[in-house]
Formats: structure tokens, C-alpha cells, sequence
């Protein structure tokens, strides 16, 4: 089946593209969640002005990424945990414990869009990515210090 990609998706094509998929990968998923078009005659002569438009919106949720971006730069976490004598937590600093803090100052970051590897469990300061957005990237500090 012949589509016309709304947005970029990993493994098909970018957007505006026109791509042939399985139709039922088209129909059970790419349409429904408005990822894709249907090719037909009437889309396709639409088509930059379907560009246009999806351009638009992209640009659109950039920038709300990165003015989101430029808040959580603003920020610095620091959390106190119970460590021993090496500087080994007790407990670690997980992406939830990032995304409450987060949540405390009405930043809303899901959880699975945190960077973080495995759960910090070190005594001092690490930079935690956070991915917004295709192409933002936040960098938020956090400083574990000893309670």
C-alpha cells in the first residue's frame, strides 16, 4: 500500500516521503496514530501543502521543546541520600526520582525520555540528559550530596 509519511518514522522514511508498506501496517498503525496517509490521487496533488503544513507543526513542537529545554538548563537538582565512607549510596537516584523533581517545578518529562543509563549511585555531580525532541537535548545537573 502507498502512503505519504506525516512524520518521520524510524525504519520507513522521513516526512512527506511517498513509501509502499504492508497494508496492514498501515492500516493497524501508521494511519490511525497519524503518522501517515493514504496515497490516492487527491493526496498526492495536495501534497506541499501537506508538507507545509507538518513543517509547520514540527517547528511548532521544536520550539516548545526547546523553550522546555531552556528551563531545565535553568535548574539543578540536589538531592541528599545516605552514603558510606567510599561515597556509595545506600539507595540511588533514579529517572523517577528526575521526573518528580521535574514535576515539582510544572515540568512535564516522561520518564522514559530521561538519559539515564542505570540509577545514579555515587556521591557528587552528574549531567543527566534529557531528550525532548528529535533534535533537543536537556542537560540537567544533578548533585547527590551526603545526608
Amino acid at each position: 500500500m502507498r502512503i505519504i509519511l506525516l512524520d518521520d518514522v524510524p525504519k520507513v522514511g522521513r516526512r512527506g516521503e511517498v513509501r509502499e508498506v504492508s497494508k496492514g501496517y498501515a492500516r493497524n498503525y501508521l494511519i490511525p496514530k497519524k503518522l501517515a496517509l493514504s496515497a490516492t490521487a487527491g493526496n498526492l496533488k495536495n501534497l506541499g501543502q501537506i508538507k507545509t503544513q507538518q513543517d509547520a507543526k514540527a517547528g511548532r513542537i521544536k520550539s516548545v521543546a526547546e523553550a522546555l529545554r531552556d528551563q531545565i538548563e535553568a535548574l539543578a537538582y540536589e538531592v541528599r541520600r545516605q552514603a558510606s565512607e567510599e561515597g556509595k549510596l545506600f539507595g540511588s537516584v533514579t529517572s523517577q526520582d528526575i521526573v518528580e523533581f521535574l514535576e515539582q517545578h510544572t515540568i512535564k518529562v516522561e520518564r522514559r525520555r530521561v538519559g539515564l543509563d542505570e540509577p545514579i549511585k555515587t556521591l557528587g555531580e552528574t549531567v543527566v540528559p534529557l531528550r525532548l525532541h528529535q533534535d533537543v537535548v536537556a542537560q540537567l545537573k544533578v548533585n547527590v550530596a551526603r545526608e
